[in-house]
């Protein structure tokens, strides 16, 4: 018998968890194996240590075991077995137009379902060059880290932001990839948003708004305001090579090159990773 739909978003209700960092909510995250492997967003588990709930109000320590800050994923382990997990669904085979569901814990509301349509597959230019599946699906915060799936429950994506109006998901197919190599890079410890310096030029930068505590960007004496413009001499173009420089940075050092103040003058601060460190997202 084929589940109806009232049957599939109960079974995606409890696979989503709630993500918690001390006493702050931070998101979502999606049950992909019984064994307790956990999938949510890189800047949902900004800490290496966090608080997972489940749908039956359980809770366990979750730890981060590997991040990937170009296609924003994380992957946290909890001691518990016979977890309800999710079915994987195929994000290459997908059309424009099928019913999605998106579930997640928006503004404090445990296990929130939404329905949409998928728009469109592909990258979103400004910010780079990484596909996304885009959906006409309501999202807030705290939807971070949760399920994107098609109309029988398959997870085809984990929701990750709001552009355009439009949900934004990383595919199924990048999940599977990141599982599989299960490496993490080293972490900036910032918070940052894409900004145009002057749009006539197509100068672009990415603008510090928060650093973290004992982060390498607080070591390195970044602050909010400054706009990242340049890695080892060369332009950042586009959010995804700022990711491509972290990605390669284990156990060595950056050069970064940023604006401060009134932008008269790029300064430097060199960026030093230690071996095996993992910083604060």
């Amino acid at each position: 018998m084929v589940p109806g739909f009232g049957e599939t978003a109960e079974r995606l209700r409890r696979s989503t968890v709630q993500i918690t960092i001390g006493k702050r909510s931070s998101g979502s995250g999606v049950i992909w194996t019984t064994g307790g492997t956990i999938v949510t967003n890189a800047h949902v588990a900004s800490e290496d240590r966090v608080d997972v709930k489940l749908w039956d109000d359980r809770s366990y320590p979750g730890a981060v075991t590997a991040r990937d800050l170009r296609r924003d994923l994380a992957k946290l382990q909890v001691k518990a077995l016979d977890l309800p997990a999710v079915t994987p669904g195929d994000s290459h085979s997908l059309r424009i137009g099928e019913l999605v569901i998106a579930v997640g814990n928006p503004l404090g509301f445990i296990g929130a379902l939404t329905t949409g349509v998928l728009h469109a597959l592909g990258p979103i230019p400004q910010l780079g060059r990484l596909p996304w599946v885009q959906a006409d699906v309501r999202l807030a915060p705290g939807n971070s880290g949760g399920p994107l799936a098609d109309a029988q429950g398959r997870v085809i994506g984990i929701n990750t932001m709001v552009a355009g109006g439009l949900a934004l998901a990383i595919p199924s197919h990048d999940v599977a990839a990141f599982l599989e190599k299960g490496a993490s890079s080293p972490l900036l410890g910032v918070v940052l948003r894409p900004v145009w310096l002057n749009p006539g030029e197509r100068r672009f930068g990415l603008m510090i708004l928060e650093t973290k505590p004992a982060s390498a960007a607080e070591r390195a004496s970044l602050f909010p305001g400054d706009i990242l413009t340049g890695v080892d001499g060369k332009a950042i173009q586009a959010p995804d090579d700022l990711a491509d420089a972290l990605q390669s940075a284990q156990n060595r050092v950056l050069r970064l090159q940023f604006l401060r103040g009134n932008r008269a003058a790029v300064r430097e601060v060199a960026v030093e990773f230690g071996p095996g460190r993992a910083e604060a997202a």
